[in-house]
């Protein structure tokens, strides 16, 4: 891994997360989950990965994110449901404990 490039990583790594705090403040979730969801962390992931170790490490990340799929969106329907009722220090308990047993589930299966 290249270390001058860590300082890129953390910038975007920290954009995305000020801009999409910004607009899910201002009440403008669908904005927000855009703006957090945008490709673009995983563009750099993927340059990276390309650049340290070819097309063959880009294609293993990318088919396991999507095998992880499930796992994440159960994280996410956990926090639809749950923050209402439990506030945010629970709901990211439970969200993140249903994530990671799906994701060993799913890591067992494959």
């Amino acid at each position: 891994m290249d270390l001058k490039l860590l300082p890129l990583y953390f910038v975007i790594g920290g954009l995305t997360v000020a801009i999409t705090v910004y607009f899910g403040s201002q009440g403008k979730g669908m904005l927000a989950a855009f703006a957090g969801l945008f490709p673009g962390v995983t563009i750099i992931t993927f340059y990276a990965l390309y650049f340290q170790s070819g097309s063959i490490s880009v294609a293993s990340y990318a088919k396991g994110m999507l095998i992880l799929l499930p796992a994440w969106i159960l994280y996410v329907i956990g926090v639809y449901f749950l923050v209402p009722r439990l506030g945010i220090a629970p709901t990211m308990l439970i969200s993140v404990g249903i994530y990671m047993v799906a994701s060993l589930i799913i890591l067992k299966l494959t």
